[in-house]
């Protein structure tokens, strides 16, 4: 199964890259720990993930091309 990634801000700085595709992730739990193992400094910065657009805060199952964002803390203004 692929899902879509997209990357924000300081994350699409640490990552290196905006929009790619990873396979074989479930749940976001398992994004989280392959995130964090991939790129070690995602393990100390702050962001949320929105699934097909929506912010969500447990864990969820994938679906077949979902699209995920790595989103950074916003600030107000």
């Amino acid at each position: 199964m692929d899902i879509n990634l997209l990357a924000f801000g300081i994350i699409a700085e640490i990552t290196g890259k905006s929009a790619w595709k990873m396979a074989g992730i479930k749940d976001t739990n398992e994004l989280i720990n392959n995130l964090e193992t991939q790129f070690p400094a995602l393990s100390t910065t702050s962001f949320s993930i929105a699934v097909n657009r929506k912010v969500i805060q447990d864990n969820i199952i994938f679906n077949e091309n979902d699209t995920i964002a790595l989103l950074p803390p916003f600030s107000g203004g």
